[in-house]
């Protein structure tokens, strides 16, 4: 059978161009057009489009949203600002975006402030005494010394599988060391939302126990600007109250002291 010469010095015409070129350089386009290489063109997309369908309107495994909870803050160096004889402590805090009778709770104040010491500023120590059921409105306490007459408790619980099932506890009043008026399961308002409630349910005694302050008060000031409008108002920080009166005048607190709300687990 006879075979076809390799080319190696023969030249052809190409369809496209006429030109004559090495024939070992010569490709064949999709149409059949014999060519140079260098003259090749691609079948043009848009005369085979692509069949259209229409956009998926499920996602396989679906994860459906959820409200994550509000998260610290680091406060300025030394954000405390307390009067001797003088219940009223000020809180540096520039731009937070608080709002007036938000839950807050400090925590990693390194120092005390006027006489008052960190477990009191962060209302922090606390254990419960005795197990508690789901149910019962008065919780008993080892210590409520310096804690708030009347608002938020959250009762550290980690269950078997290590996740946090926090519980948000609302009191009205102190007995000794009771918490009396124990409104079971709730949140707290923070930055102006309130968190999706807790659930009441059993704690052991000695579970952790944390406390937090009424924002009493907005601090401000007004700076003039270029444009319009003239002036605008800068929140920088905020007031709350102590069960005691401060002991001195003082700025303090250290460095890196946080701000957050009540409960920032599950």
């Amino acid at each position: 059978m006879a075979k076809f010469a390799k080319g190696k010095h023969a030249l052809a015409i190409s369809d496209r161009s006429g030109l004559a070129f090495p024939w070992r350089e010569m490709v064949t386009e999709w149409n059949g057009a014999f060519v140079h290489y260098s003259e090749f063109e691609r079948k043009q997309p848009q005369l085979e489009p692509r069949p259209f369908v229409a956009d998926p309107q499920g996602l396989e495994k679906a994860r459906p949203a959820r409200t994550e909870f509000p998260t610290e803050d680091f406060l300025p160096n030394n954000p405390f600002t307390m009067t001797a004889a003088d219940a009223t402590v000020s809180v540096a805090f520039e731009n937070g975006a608080m709002e007036l009778n938000d839950i807050v709770r400090f925590r990693d104040v390194k120092s005390v402030v006027g006489g008052i010491d960190q477990p009191t500023l962060q209302v922090s120590g606390m254990v419960l005494q005795g197990d508690i059921t789901s149910t019962v409105n008065t919780i008993t306490l080892d210590y409520t010394s310096g804690m708030p007459s009347a608002g938020f408790i959250v009762i550290e619980k980690i269950n078997t599988n290590g996740q946090f099932e926090n519980e948000v506890i609302e009191y009205t009043g102190i007995s000794g060391t009771d918490l009396t008026g124990c409104v079971r399961g709730t949140s707290a308002k923070y930055r102006g939302e309130t968190p999706n409630r807790t659930t009441a349910t059993s704690h052991s005694s000695g579970a952790k126990v944390f406390g937090a302050y009424k924002i009493t008060a907005l601090n401000t000031r007004t700076e003039n600007t270029a444009g319009m409008p003239t002036t605008t108002t800068i929140q920088t920080g905020f007031d709350f109250e102590l069960a005691n009166n401060a002991l001195s005048t003082e700025t303090g607190g250290g460095f890196q002291c946080t701000i957050g709300p009540i409960n920032d687990r599950g």
